[in-house]
């Protein structure tokens, strides 16, 4: 079992190896760039290396001109127009930071372990960071969802916010993606629902919004309000785009979900005043108009065009300006009706956010009602499916038994009797049967799998509780590998079902090495050089693959002790209750 870090905020999921050699395919777009504190606007911070790593950092006085890296140390950095001063050295033009790093500004503290680039613009610093396709998507749907959300609406939730980052660009010139609601929220903390959030990335790994054979645009919002929007509706000024570029799948169309539990009504009154400062502020109507009104309505029903005063202004616009300078639970749909009384005006809609592609709210209505993600996309992207980022091949469901094999080919319907064969085998050496059905996704290439499981390369195959990621069973049988890494998954599986939540890694790691492929080697070999309480630290820190193999075997040996000494039942119940101190004291 090797750990992994996914996202910015050091969480170790726990995850078990077997060792296997590369394999070279077609990839989709492994990383992404995100701009990261795009809102701050800093023109200083001061960076330190994290209390649990070393981090370096190169710097490059000119664009092709970089000094080779050294070990960072707490330094202040400065935007001085289109460079950097950074601490007492000569002036840069960017810094390249790698390694656990820890950077202070606006009176926030972040600590990032992926990679950060640093350069000025206009006398403000450019943050940005490096991160996994898959890590990004995490993140997004961690901050962007909310307590409705259940599993389906999650994974749903996943494919758009992954098809929304690789299928159209987004107008910034250092980074392809902001961490602001102008692209997707991301919060780089630990807000939101991580755990929840990561089931569903992992499930609908590299799964991307396609129609009839192209990738395909997708947008989300919080509520539509009964009637989803066209993007010509929410943006006017994508209509000549759209005349170009049609999107059928983005019709405006009928949500009964959304509006199942009560459609979401608001209203809010704002001052002459306050509306005039906003609009001149955001130089969008000059002062001195008094009348206001809906010039022209898109097919949903929602104000498209207004008119204030002898101005037409978007309406989306209007809602983004006084969201910005008055907060965002003023106006939140473009779906309103607007009187005049007095010097005030009184806005009366229902909805939130622009209304165009998922509505969160009818989502969450749809999982809890039983739908899946892919039902849940076909009301909202009318036409459109899921489907593989690199291949645009849809993933396909075959029934084992005990098991589900997801896979992009169903050629590998001949491995099913083999996988029969093996999960039946685990069952026998453990004594343990799934709960349910196991899901086991074989993924088309080696960079796929990695891409999606964030795995090291040694790793031929992936286990998170009843989840298996492999990669391509073709490989494995031609290399003579798919039984023993299917047994080892397998193995997994049923031991993390049974497993409380406390369990030490070394035991779940150590049963499915004692009871897959070696037993008798483990029972007949010499005491491992790493004491027990090594044994966890190594399991979850492998740098390398000798020394994940190390930690593995050593976890092997003790468990086999114990199953030795107190036979298979009885270490199942401490798999569920925890061993006791004095049989720990007397492995150690």
């Amino acid at each position: 079992m090797i750990s992994r870090f996914r996202g910015l905020g050091c969480i170790v999921l726990l995850t078990s190896a077997c060792a296997i050699g590369q394999a070279a395919s077609a990839r989709s777009q492994a990383t992404l760039r995100v701009g990261l504190w795009t809102l701050w606007h800093d023109q200083e911070l001061n960076f330190a290396p994290a209390l649990d790593g070393a981090a370096t950092v190169r710097i490059c006085l000119e664009r092709n001109a970089c000094a080779a890296a050294v070990r960072a140390t707490q330094t202040q950095i400065r935007a001085t127009r289109n460079r950097l001063t950074v601490g007492k050295g000569p002036d840069a033009v960017s810094i390249e930071i790698a390694g656990p790093i820890t950077l202070s500004a606006h009176g926030e503290t972040l600590t990032l372990r992926n990679p950060l680039r640093i350069s000025a613009r206009n006398g403000e610093l450019v943050l940005t960071v490096t991160l996994p396709v898959e890590t990004y998507v995490e993140r997004v749907v961690a901050s962007e969802s909310g307590p409705a959300d259940s599993a389906e609406s999650l994974k749903a939730l996943a494919v758009v916010v992954r098809s929304f980052a690789l299928h159209d660009s987004h107008g910034h010139a250092d980074y392809d993606l902001c961490d602001s609601t102008h692209c997707q929220l991301l919060h780089w903390g630990s807000r939101g629902n991580r755990q929840a959030a990561h089931a569903a990335t992992l499930a609908t790994a590299g799964e991307t919004l396609w129609f009839h054979s192209q990738r395909a645009t997708a947008w989300f919002h919080q509520n539509c309000g009964g009637r989803t929007a066209s993007p010509a509706e929410a943006w006017p000024a994508k209509g000549k785009e759209a005349a170009l570029r049609p999107m059928p799948w983005l019709n405006s169309r009928v949500d009964p979900y959304c509006t199942a539990g009560g459609a979401r009504d608001w209203s809010v009154t704002i001052s002459l005043a306050d509306l005039t400062a906003v609009l001149a502020d955001a130089g969008l109507v000059r002062s001195g108009w008094k009348s206001f009104g809906v010039a022209q309505r898109g097919e949903s029903g929602r104000a498209v065009t207004l008119k204030i005063g002898t101005t037409q202004i978007s309406a989306e616009d209007f809602r983004l300006a006084i969201g910005r300078a008055m907060g965002w639970g003023k106006i939140l749909s473009t779906w309103f009706e607007v009187s005049a009384q007095g010097d005030q005006f009184y806005f009366h809609g229902r909805g939130s956010g622009h209304g165009v592609g998922l509505c969160q709210a009818g989502a969450a209505a749809m999982s809890a009602a039983g739908r899946d993600y892919g039902q849940i996309l076909a009301q909202y992207f009318s036409g459109a499916n899921a489907a593989d980022e690199a291949t645009g091949s849809v993933w396909q469901s075959l029934n084992g038994e005990g098991f589900r094999l997801h896979t992009l080919s169903l050629t590998d319907a001949s491995y099913l009797p083999r996988m029969n064969q093996v999960l039946a085998e685990a069952e026998s050496r453990s004594g343990m049967q799934p709960g349910g059905a196991i899901t086991v996704r074989a993924f088309h290439s080696t960079p796929a799998f990695r891409d999606a499981t964030l795995a090291p390369g040694w790793v031929a195959a992936f286990t998170e509780g009843d989840w298996i990621g492999t990669q391509p069973l073709a490989t494995l049988a031609a290399r003579n590998l798919l039984g023993s890494v299917m047994l080892h998954e397998f193995l997994h599986a049923l031991v993390e079902e049974k497993a409380a939540a406390g369990t030490p890694l070394w035991l779940r790691e150590g049963l499915v090495e004692a009871w897959s492929e070696a037993p008798r080697e483990l029972k007949g070999s010499a005491s491992p050089e790493m004491k027990l309480d090594q044994v966890e630290r190594g399991l979850l820190h492998a740098r390398t693959e000798a020394e994940s193999q190390a930690a593995h075997h050593a976890a092997g040996w003790y468990a086999q002790r114990l199953l030795d000494r107190y036979g298979r039942e009885q270490v199942l119940g401490w798999l569920r209750n925890g061993v006791p101190e004095n049989i720990l004291a007397g492995l150690r």
